[in-house]
């Protein structure tokens, strides 16, 4: 489990294949400020909001490999460049985000990322599937960030929601490269989830048996 707080903004240095082009892929990431002096082979990260294994580590960087899987299904892992870096939570820890998984729900394609006042405004549209998940003041992860929503709109293509991102969450993220037309990868709130299958099965557990 996983908080949306950022704990450093790493680097992807290399994506090495792990076998044909079905593979997946090694990724040796530079952990930049984040603290690996309590990590081991064996711990999960998050890497711009999917959780992987740690498989080696060396001076400031570790490696993971990523099933070919994944990188079909997420944005960000197949190349070099900057990523969210996480460490899983510990029950020690203070939430200051909220519960995340790790596990990518979908992908994202923003619509505009511009400055409003001292913030900026980021709008994301959503798959369709992932709209009845999304909701006011409520909670979303974007490329590993924990963020409330502002808005939500249904529209044909999908569902599009937007997100006031203060300085200081511009500043320490990778939500600083984006741009409309960029991809991303979305969790929905665990919460959201269990609420969402408990209501589904309780209203076909009330339809009459023929």
């Amino acid at each position: 489990m996983f908080t949306g707080i950022v704990a450093a903004v790493g680097r992807i240095e290399s994506v090495s294949p792990l076998g044909d082009a079905n593979a997946g892929m090694r990724l040796r990431v530079a952990a930049g400020d984040l603290d690996l002096t309590d990590v081991i082979i064996g711990d999960s990260i998050a890497i711009q909001g999917a959780c992987m294994t740690v498989v080696a580590m060396g001076a400031g960087h570790f490696d993971v490999d990523v099933s070919r899987e994944s990188l079909d299904k997420t944005a960000g892992l197949d190349k070099a460049g900057r990523v969210n870096l996480e460490k899983a939570l510990r029950l020690a820890d203070r939430l200051g985000g909220h519960l995340v998984s790790g596990h990518v729900d979908g992908l994202g394609e923003v619509v505009r990322f511009a400055p409003v006042g001292e913030s900026h405004e980021l709008r994301i549209r959503a798959p369709r599937e992932l709209g009845r998940f999304l909701a006011y003041k409520g909670s979303v992860v974007v490329n590993g960030v924990s963020l409330t929503v502002n808005s939500v709109s249904d529209e044909a293509d999908g569902c599009v929601f937007s997100i006031n991102l203060i300085p200081h969450t511009v500043e320490v993220t990778t939500l600083n490269e984006l741009k409309a037309g960029a991809r991303v990868n979305l969790e929905i709130d665990l919460i959201a989830r269990y609420v969402e299958r408990m209501l589904s099965a309780s209203a076909d557990a009330a339809q009459p048996s023929i």
